[in-house]
């Protein structure tokens, strides 16, 4: 719907963008806006996804070494950090052939850029997915240990609470910096939302993939 609003100039782009100027003209710091529009750039959004890679790797592998003695099928520990690492990959085979054919101009403030192209956001979808992803394995990692402490049954909750919010902050630092439209963000949210379900399924669909199998115990 919102790529159909966008390509046939809707109603709701008209509102669209009457709503991204007056956040870019807003009274929000400018400061901590560009801040937050800078942790969906790839330098900041996919080291931290491999920090959590390696550990949510070693806790799978750990948990793999001890399960294998007493389970026929191979548990496939790699599946879900290798999964999360082609994750934010996948974006740009997403983004730009739709930035390329909806060819939408930029905010006022981009309108010294070299290309139009801005539905949907790349760097929405990119801190989305690695952010996201990056939660996922967490929460998998978590959720395969032996329950009992009660703090650990917050972890879950938690994490989504701070990826929400971390999210949020990026799509309003782009908005008011002038990088992107509303319906840009949200677009690059929807694309990230179809990844994450992906790698959900991958990693659900083998029975040895590490932690999906302990919870399911």
């Amino acid at each position: 719907m919102l790529t159909w609003q966008v390509a046939g100039h809707g109603p709701l782009r008209a509102l669209d963008e009457r709503l991204g100027r007056a956040l870019a003209t807003s009274h929000l710091p400018a400061g901590p806006a560009e801040f937050c529009a800078d942790l969906g750039n790839t330098a900041v959004a996919l080291p931290v996804l491999c920090a959590v890679m390696a550990w949510a790797g070693w806790q799978e592998w750990r948990g793999g070494s001890e399960e294998a003695p007493n389970e026929g099928a191979p548990v496939r520990w790699w599946l879900p950090p290798l999964a999360a690492g082609l994750a934010p990959a996948v974006v740009p085979a997403l983004v730009v052939p739709l930035k390329l054919w909806l060819a939408r101009p930029g905010p006022p403030e981009m309108a010294g850029g070299v290309h139009d192209g801005f539905y949907p956001s790349g760097h929405g979808a990119t801190a989305a997915v690695a952010y996201g992803v990056a939660a996922l394995l967490m929460i998998r990692g978590v959720r395969g240990k032996p329950a009992g402490r009660p703090a650990r049954r917050l972890v879950a909750p938690a994490v989504v609470a701070v990826v929400a919010l971390l999210n949020v902050a990026v799509g309003l630092g782009l908005v008011r910096r002038g990088y992107h439209w509303p319906l840009d963000v949200l677009g690059g949210w929807c694309l990230a939302a179809v990844l994450l379900a992906v790698w959900c399924a991958v990693c659900d669909r083998w029975p040895g993939a590490g932690a999906g199998r302990a919870s399911r115990r």
